[in-house]
């Protein structure tokens, strides 16, 4: 009885302690094994986000020229013959201008596509960009069809590189298209009278009387605004013989009359023969498809996707003082402009 009630003693007191160190050694080790699983996805996602971005730099570097991505846009999916749908949206403007470039490049070299509708959906930019477009769009034409289809705003620069389709290339706009805008701008301020408020004077150094002009802190002389006004002529001259060039329907004084810089809606232009048909995209494609005879087309869109680095050194360069200064000197620079503006200059 003795040898029972110490064997029950001991077995008690023997349990009692092992299961006390157990109870508060187990939270310890649960703890730290959730940290060590917690670094570990810590450091799995790091490497994976270094490896990105390692490969996206990779690609940008070696990418050189490589055209734009291409999806699937309507049609026959199986279809060999395509047409190339290539969107102009936007400002034409750097960096842009440089991805619509890629894109007429790809379309010109890839023997599949039979034909190009160009979609413009802009209110024009840059003069040189509008040109640079034009001129790429005139090359392509002298290979493969080229039509187009403006979509709520065709202006001025939007225009300009719409005559690259050439005469006979069709140009259709959706029933509330504006379009038109025929002239040039180049946007300059006049901040004389704020800084006589301010008390702000404007002394540059400078080595001949025309290297600050248009300075928004005086007012433009004379002969300034004969070299700027003879500058923006041979840019309007210009844009008007594109007009002249390439719509049968029109010659230079019809054009020269109607490029004042007015808007015209798709019914206002259709009768003045600035464009052709009044219709969607799906006309444009269906038009091009029976012009060059294709029963069957896999109808493509190309367009140009921001790569994670560039989303990188976007969001870097916002933040660096230096590239902040560098946008507001931009700003300071002339530029000529295929423009609807609507006095924003």
């Amino acid at each position: 009885m003795n040898v029972e009630s110490k064997l029950g003693t001991s077995g008690t007191a023997g349990t009692a302690p092992a299961g006390h160190e157990q109870t508060t050694a187990t939270p310890v080790r649960s703890r730290w094994s959730r940290w060590v699983r917690r670094g570990f996805l810590l450091l799995l996602a790091i490497s994976l986000l270094a490896n990105i971005y390692m490969w996206t730099a990779y690609r940008d570097y070696f990418a050189g020229t490589a055209g734009p991505n291409e999806r699937f846009h309507s049609g026959s999916r199986i279809a060999r013959d395509k047409l190339a749908v290539i969107p102009i949206s936007g400002t034409i403007s750097p960096p842009f201008t440089s991805r619509i470039l890629r894109s007429l490049e790809k379309a010109e070299e890839d023997d599949a596509v039979k034909g190009v509708v160009l979609t413009i959906d802009s209110p024009g930019g840059l003069v040189t960009d509008s040109h640079q477009i034009y001129h790429r769009i005139s090359r392509l034409r002298e290979k493969k069809p080229v039509v187009v289809s403006m979509q709520s705003m065709a202006c001025s620069g939007g225009y300009y590189v719409a005559m690259g389709a050439g005469e006979s290339g069709k140009i259709f706009a959706e029933p509330t298209t504006w379009t038109g805008s025929i002239g040039v701008i180049i946007p300059r301020y006049d901040m004389t009278q704020l800084a006589q408020k301010l008390g702000v004077g404007f002394d540059p150094l400078k080595t001949g009387p025309f290297k600050d002009s248009l300075s928004p802190f005086r007012e433009l002389a004379p002969e300034e605004r004969a070299v700027w006004d003879d500058i923006i002529d041979q840019s309007y001259q210009r844009f008007l013989k594109v007009i002249d060039e390439n719509r049968a329907s029109l010659n230079y004084e019809q054009v020269k009359a109607l490029a004042t810089g007015r808007i015209f809606t798709a019914d206002d232009a259709q009768r003045n023969g600035l464009i052709d048909e009044i219709g969607y995209v799906e006309d444009a494609i269906e038009y091009l498809k029976q012009r060059v005879n294709l029963k069957d087309a896999r109808v493509v869109e190309y367009d140009h996707p921001q790569p994670l680095l560039g989303l990188l050194l976007g969001s870097m360069q916002a933040q660096d003082p230096q590239a902040q200064w560098r946008s507001l000197m931009e700003l300071t620079v002339p530029k000529a402009m295929y423009y609807c503006s609507w006095g924003v200059f």
